[in-house]
């Protein structure tokens, strides 16, 4: 019987005096009085019991080798066994005597090996949590890897802190440890999480704050937040919290006390097991911007940067103020981006207190003018698509010129305005050469899919049934790779034009085909765009051998030449469109087309021959969702005044002799801003007007091409096509539900309309792949027959609200919900949604 070297040392470490070996059957050796230390030669060593671990690293860590001398009992043998222990791998590690020979020992290091995971899994988490909670334990817990005391307790406190994050301050995990029948020395992991109610926050008081009022305190804690309303989330997360004090004393620095602190907060449990927040406050003085001098400038006068500045002697102490103002504005009003812009890019200034008396503060502003900085190179990474010269023609920032700050942002906002990359990972970097005093610019791009497929249905009203669409939208196409085979992947693309083609029909009844063809750039040097579109639209209703037959085409044929303007700013695109359309009606009966004397028209065949300029002004900063910015659009649109150039007397022709070759003169007025309220919010406000008249009053106001506003975007793109009229969607109404668009029960087009619209939006994903934001909207319009009709504040109201999904491959999807206030429904049976409310769905595109 082999004994236990590891035991005997402790037990005579213990105080016992004499420890002997047995005698057993196969080994008969002498007794071992073991109050006399004996020396051995080691002559063997082996592991046994180590499964996953190397048999020579551990003799190693043991500090045990063939040919030492050992003294037994003694410290070689305890210190082998504690090395071992500290490992952490092993439940059990003794040292057993195998055999002595003479002065020579051979020894067997037995060890039990800790058991391993071979997997885990929750009780009393949702299942949708599961991945969160994988990804917050994946760090401590690995199959195969050893089951330590450590590593469950590091993993239960994982998701701890995971559930406390959301408000669970009470949640409790109890970890099982099972054995896993299928392997050996393998155990399963079970996490039992009892997360218990969330733990809301009562109330947060304050002391000390004289000069704000609680309440105020209490909006600036962005996420530390006490349940008052039902709706509310009200939950206790420390980093956020900390961050919310943090900007309690920002907003104090922003009003004057800049010595303003917390002293002390305390946090307790009341009788209900809420949560309550104190912080005392102390608030110091108030203090003013007195005198404010400049050292060290040299390219700008004292007077200028004071001008930009803008900050007066006697205002409120407002360090944000002073920063923002000194580096970095987001309007551009700011003392670095006039020295930046004009190329001194290692420009530096340091504001200096120099003086404080009472309650005044003098600051001198210290400015490290430095060289100007030259553009070495612009690197473009990350287009694997697209090719580099379309997004270098986008870019302000050329090499050899001067850096500027502001023609950096101007090409961010080109690059994103392009529609073929993801504008939140778009990444720009400077690196700096200061002995060359040169600077590269990189732009780093992530392609995302640009083109678009609609497949759509929709019920269009009218007696005109289902009417199905299939369209698709190349726009990164390629035309000079278009006989390439190799380029075809699956479509040539990379050169920025677009390619559309759209069918529509539900059958004989309706059929439109649409086709346009775009290039941005035409000739490759200038930004001077080249567009070509042609399209017919047929609409047949009734038997041709019947009275009751009636049959609208439109055969139509674009040519638009666009540029980019210099004057007033490289904002303003200037677009001349030149339109052809024939127009023919057959006993078209229901048609929209009235002209000013009553008269409805429904046969003939007209022609619409226009040019139409269009002056464009953008500083909107994404397509997808903008935060910020601003788009006008002016456009007139004008025929030949054909009436002015013979001596025809109209007065007393037929319709279709009067109005065959049309003349008008149309505009149209369209704007909007975004404004982001904060982070992520954002306010969208937008007008719409559009007027036609007539060159000559004999003729009168061309029946077609008018204005009819309501209804929703979808039902109404499908009468726009065929109807010769501009369809303008308002939320919250039908087109015959507004007075003005019925005559004499008939739905008409007018010659005036205005629309205004106030939305909230608010982005729930911003993922290229997906772009998804809520908004809530306000909105007022209205169509007028005639000019002395005409009040821009007669409007019908609308409040409701909506969601916009855009998907790469599919356009703009989403709904409206609205709610019109000025509609006549007395004596209508059922409630204010039925009467009141219209559900709009979006397929495809943004209805106007």
């Amino acid at each position: 019987m082999r004994l236990a070297l590891a035991v005997l040392t402790v037990l005579i470490l213990a105080g016992f005096p004499k420890i002997a070996f047995t005698q057993t059957a196969q080994d008969t050796l002498p007794v071992i009085d073991y109050s006399t230390p004996r020396d051995f030669e080691i002559g063997g060593i082996k592991v046994i019991g180590a499964e996953y671990s190397d048999d020579n690293a551990l003799i190693a860590i043991a500090g045990l080798k063939v040919g030492d001398k050992v003294r037994i009992p003694g410290e070689d043998v305890y210190r082998a066994i504690k090395a071992l222990w500290k490992l952490r791998l092993f439940t059990d590690v003794q040292i057993y005597k195998e055999k002595i020979i003479g002065d020579v020992i051979f020894l067997e290091i037995q060890v039990q090996e800790r058991p391993r995971l071979s997997r885990y899994s929750y009780t009393g988490a949702k299942k949708s949590r599961h991945d969160d909670l994988n990804d917050e334990v994946s760090s401590f817990l690995l199959k195969g890897g050893i089951v330590t005391e450590n590593v469950k307790t590091n993993a239960s406190n994982a998701i701890k802190n995971y559930y406390r994050a959301k408000g669970y301050l009470d949640v409790d995990v109890v970890v099982d440890e099972v054995p896993d029948e299928k392997m050996v020395n393998a155990v399963r992991l079970v996490f039992n999480v009892v997360k218990n109610k969330r733990v809301k926050i009562n109330d947060i008081t304050f002391s000390g704050n004289e000069n704000v009022k609680s309440k105020k305190l209490r909006k600036k804690m962005g996420n530390t937040k006490r349940k008052r309303k039902l709706f509310s989330s009200s939950k206790f997360i420390r980093d956020e919290y900390e961050d919310d004090k943090n900007s309690i004393i920002a907003y104090y620095n922003t009003i004057g006390f800049r010595d303003a602190r917390i002293l002390n907060d305390s946090i307790w449990r009341n009788d209900k097991g809420q949560l309550m927040i104190h912080m005392d406050i102390d608030e110091g003085n108030r203090y003013f911007f007195r005198n404010i001098s400049w050292k060290g400038n040299s390219i700008y006068d004292s007077e200028r940067l004071s001008t930009v500045l803008g900050i007066q002697k006697g205002e409120v102490y407002n360090q944000e103020l002073l920063e923002t103002r000194l580096r970095f504005s987001m309007d551009g009003r700011d003392i670095s981006t006039l020295y930046m812009d004009n190329g001194y890019l290692f420009f530096q200034v340091d504001p200096i207190e120099t003086s404080i008396v009472e309650d005044s503060i003098d600051l001198e502003l210290r400015i490290q003018e430095g060289p100007q900085a030259t553009i070495d190179r612009v690197i473009i990474r990350g287009n694997d698509r697209t090719h580099e010269h379309v997004i270098r023609r986008e870019l302000r920032t050329r090499p050899g010129e001067k850096f500027s700050r502001s023609d950096i942002i101007r090409s961010q906002r080109e690059i994103i305005n392009l529609g073929y990359f993801n504008p939140e990972s778009l990444g720009i970097n400077t690196p700096v050469n200061p002995q060359r005093g040169t600077v590269d610019i990189e732009y780093t791009v992530e392609e995302k899919p640009s083109d678009q497929l609609e497949l759509s249905a929709g019920w269009a009203g009218g007696g005109r049934g289902v009417i199905g669409t299939l369209g698709v939208s190349f726009n990164n196409f390629s035309m000079r790779n278009i006989f390439k085979k190799e380029a075809w992947s699956p479509l040539p693309q990379g050169d920025g034009q677009r390619l559309s083609l759209r069918a529509q029909t539900n059958g004989r009844f309706f059929q439109s085909y649409n086709i346009s063809f775009t290039e941005p750039w035409l000739g490759g040097k200038k930004p001077n765009s080249f567009t070509v579109a042609g399209f017919i639209n047929r609409f047949a209703f009734g038997d041709r051998d019947f009275s009751t037959f009636q049959k609208f085409v439109i055969l139509g044929a674009s040519v638009t030449l666009g540029t980019r303007l210099k004057f007033p700013d490289d904002n303003f695109v200037s677009q001349t469109t030149l339109t052809f359309q024939n127009l023919s009606l057959e006993n078209w009966i229901t048609g929209l087309f009235i002209t000013d004397d009553g008269f409805v028209v429904t046969d003939g065949n007209y022609y619409n021959i226009s040019i139409k300029q269009t002056i464009t002004r953008s500083t909107v900063s994404d397509p997808l969702f903008p935060r910020s910015g601003s788009r006008f659009t002016l456009s007139a649109q004008l025929t030949p005044p054909y009436s002015l150039f013979n001596n025809r007397d109209y007065s007393d022709l037929p319709v279709d002799e009067r109005f065959r070759w049309l003349e008008y003169h149309k505009w149209r007025f369209n704007a909007e801003w975004y404004t982001e309220l904060a982070p992520k919010l954002v306010l969208r406000t937008a007008v719409k007007l559009g007027m036609i008249d007539a060159y000559n009053d004999d003729i009168g106001i061309a029946p077609f091409e008018r204005f009819q506003i309501g209804g929703d975007g979808f039902a109404n793109q499908q009468a726009g096509a065929f109807n010769g009229v501009d369809l303008i969607a308002l939320r919250g109404y039908d087109e015959n539900e507004l007075p003005n668009n019925l005559l004499n029960n008939r739905l008409v087009a007018t010659p005036i309309f205005n629309k205004y619209t106030v939305e909230l939006r608010y982005p729930l994903s911003l993922n290229p792949s997906s772009t998804i934001y809520a908004l809530a909207f306000v909105e007022g319009g209205n169509s007028f027959r005639s000019y002395r009709e005409f009040n821009p504040f007669d409007v019908n109201r609308a409040v409701g609200m909506g969601l916009r999904v855009f998907l790469p491959m599919f356009g703009t999807l989403g709904f409206d919900y609205g709610l019109g206030f000025d509609k006549d429904v007395v004596g209508a049976g059922g409630s204010i949604f039925s009467n009141y409310g219209r559900f709009n769905i979006i397929l495809g595109f943004e209805p106007e």
